[in-house]
């Protein structure tokens, strides 16, 4: 309603109060260089005061290294709290715990607990470790039990690509919910209608855990498609990038705008926490907490 009643010569993001919260996703780095760019992003981003940044994490030895190299980094190196990303995926119980219990003596307190992405050799399906944990759900309870997580969960205002209905997949998220989990985290999404329907759904479902909206900037058109799943890509969206494609600096632009609106059509229906799925790069992230009101903190 504001925005309908906005004077139409008061710019879009006028007067903003900044009174929104913030957070942060990245993925650990491949090469010196990579890890150069994380750090310079964490650097940029951090004085915005985020309540928490997660670092992604993947089957196999070598990333589950790189994302708790990173977590630790950051506990020793910042005062941000980081959110370590855990998976199902290739792992039996007995080895989740002891990453878990890993994460916890160097004192990781906040999870990201997914089910995972099947890896290219089962055909896009996930299997279930011998061993393992089957389910989201399942791995939720189990930290649960191993340490006092802070536990946060993946939500699909769009629907998960693998559910059967939206439904079954409205129901596997109250079952992570009441398996522990303290919030919801979106998949990235482009309409505000989506958003705002899949919360009364989780509500009247007697889901009351906040559900962050997952915030994705738009660095290449190609890949969001590639991404996207079930999540819809209006035309109006296919046609701000048309023919940006070999021109990063003009697309970095119009994406910081898109995204900005998209949170500010959030705002105005009440939405104060965000999440931004930044790729490692500050600046479009910066951009949008900016034109969003909120500013550095004061340091002492």
């Amino acid at each position: 309603m504001n925005a309908l009643i906005r004077p139409l010569e008061a710019p879009l993001f006028a007067d903003l109060p900044g009174d929104i919260s913030v957070s942060f996703e990245f993925f650990p780095p491949k090469t010196e260089k990579m890890e150069a760019q994380l750090w310079d992003a964490i650097t940029e981003l951090s004085p915005l005061g985020p309540s928490f940044i997660s670092v992604t994490y993947g089957a196999g030895g070598s990333t589950r290294e790189r994302t708790h190299a990173t977590v630790s980094r950051i506990i020793r190196e910042t005062s941000l709290v980081p959110a370590a990303h855990l998976t199902c995926v290739a792992a039996s119980k007995a080895e989740i715990d002891e990453i878990a219990d890993q994460y916890w003596e160097a004192g990781v307190r906040h999870v990201v607990a997914l089910r995972g992405d099947p890896p290219p050799a089962d055909a896009g399906r996930f299997v279930p470790h011998p061993e393992g944990y089957s389910s989201a759900a399942e791995l939720v309870a189990g930290l649960k039990a191993r340490h006092d997580f802070d536990i946060s969960v993946a939500a699909y205002p769009e629907v998960h690509p693998e559910a059967l209905n939206a439904q079954s997949d409205l129901d596997n998220l109250k079952r992570k919910i009441d398996a522990g989990a303290n919030r919801a985290i979106t998949q990235f999404f482009f309409s505000t209608d989506a958003y705002f329907r899949f919360l009364d759904k989780a509500h009247a479902a007697g889901i009351d855990a906040p559900i962050l909206p997952g915030i994705m900037p738009v660095t290449s058109f190609a890949a969001i498609r590639r991404m996207s799943g079930n999540t819809e890509i209006p035309r109006w969206l296919e046609a701000m990038f048309a023919g940006l494609d070999e021109r990063p600096g003009p697309r970095a632009l119009v994406a910081a705008v898109a995204a900005a609106d998209l949170c500010k059509r959030l705002y105005d229906g009440g939405v104060r926490d965000f999440h931004f799925y930044t790729l490692n790069r500050a600046e479009q992230a910066y951009a949008i907490c900016q034109l969003l009101g909120l500013r550095p903190k004061e340091t002492t």
